[in-house]
């Protein structure tokens, strides 16, 4: 052989070796594993702390897996219960298996019941109009003794406003009860028209993002003379925002100052207001007193605070909801194998819109 043909020939192998390597097919690896999913409930609204579930709970559970992790919403609603013997006396030994509870007509479970060691976050609303000039000092004494009486500096926060033409936000919450009544002894003479449910809604808004029992407490005749807002928007936005409302109505302290008599004439301004109180207050598991002095109160404060202090707290896990948003949804509670017993809550709950 030539030298050129055996150079050929070497230089036609090496170039076969090459292509065999370059065309040779990376031999597959094991797929790595993929992590399961770690799925997180996200409760969108809750008291003081996340609850603990039980064992036969419905609340937000967290897997311990690795991997990423899935943000769910899981709706919290709260549900505040008073529930008071024939003798007017707080029930205080009942256990979750006691309750029933029903939504829209059908049993539905509760996730967790927990006592009123919850802190409250409390807005008290303070009639500063015209219309309650007499009841002046009246009502200042209610919001004082009811400051001192409820508020539990270690737990709960308070805050303050002022009604009128228009509401404002004399004390934001705080936990100093001196602040809160030093606002009230700052507050200027009684003037202007009543936009009582325009207040309201704004207390609503401002306890929004508190976390804990969120509680309205209005001090006032009741009557509304020039808010924007209907009574209907007012009960909305209390029940959306899980408010629980009570009234100190001042108009039988009038009537009494006036004519020695718990009730004067019935005009129709004053049974409008007497009813939409009184539905507010249904709606959302409160109640309204209606004292004439001091000694009566000092009663209804003492309840109020007894109540605060002794009542259950319901927590409700709805199901996918997303078909019923901006819906009402009735709420119905009561006791197994108990008669002669007051139970009272809220009447029902707005689904988020989103």
């Amino acid at each position: 052989m030539t030298r050129k043909f055996i150079f050929t020939i070497l230089f036609f192998v090496f170039a076969c070796s090459i292509f065999a390597q370059s065309g040779r097919v990376k031999p597959s690896e094991t797929p790595l594993p993929i992590p399961k999913p770690r799925i997180v409930y996200i409760p969108t609204q809750t008291n003081s702390k996340t609850p603990k579930p039980n064992a036969s709970s419905t609340s937000p559970k967290i897997e311990e897996d690795d991997g990423e992790v899935i943000r769910v919403d899981s709706t919290l609603v709260p549900i505040p219960v008073s529930v008071i013997d024939s003798g007017g006396q707080a029930v205080t030994n009942l256990k979750l298996e006691d309750f029933i509870l029903q939504i829209d007509g059908k049993t539905a479970e509760i996730g967790e019941l927990s006592r009123s060691d919850t802190p409250v976050r409390l807005a008290l609303l303070f009639d500063n109009s015209s219309s309650v000039t007499q009841a002046r000092e009246f009502e200042k004494k209610a919001a004082i003794r009811f400051f001192k009486r409820v508020i539990r500096p270690d737990k709960d926060l308070a805050a303050l406003y002022s009604v009128s033409t228009g509401s404002r936000l004399e004390q934001p919450l705080t936990k100093d009860v001196s602040s809160l009544i030093q606002a009230i002894e700052n507050f200027p003479m009684p003037a202007g028209a009543t936009a009582l449910l325009d207040g309201i809604i704004k207390a609503a808004n401002y306890l929004k993002e508190a976390q804990g029992r969120r509680v309205i407490v209005v001090v006032s005749d009741g009557e509304d003379t020039i808010s924007d807002a209907t009574f209907e928007e007012t009960v909305r936005a209390v029940q959306a925002n899980n408010c629980q409302v009570y009234v100190v109505k001042t108009t039988e302290f009038e009537n009494y100052k006036q004519t020695g008599q718990r009730s004067g004439n019935a005009n129709i301004r004053y049974l409008s207001a007497e009813h939409r109180m009184q539905e507010l207050a249904a709606q959302t598991g409160g109640t309204v007193y209606s004292p004439i002095d001091e000694r009566e109160l000092d009663a209804a404060f003492i309840q109020i605070s007894a109540e605060l202090s002794q009542q259950y707290v319901l927590s409700y896990y709805p199901e996918n909801e997303s078909d019923k948003r901006g819906e009402f949804r009735t709420i119905s509670l009561t006791v197994k194998n108990a008669q002669n017993l007051t139970i009272r809550t809220r009447k029902g709950y707005y689904v988020p819109r989103k």
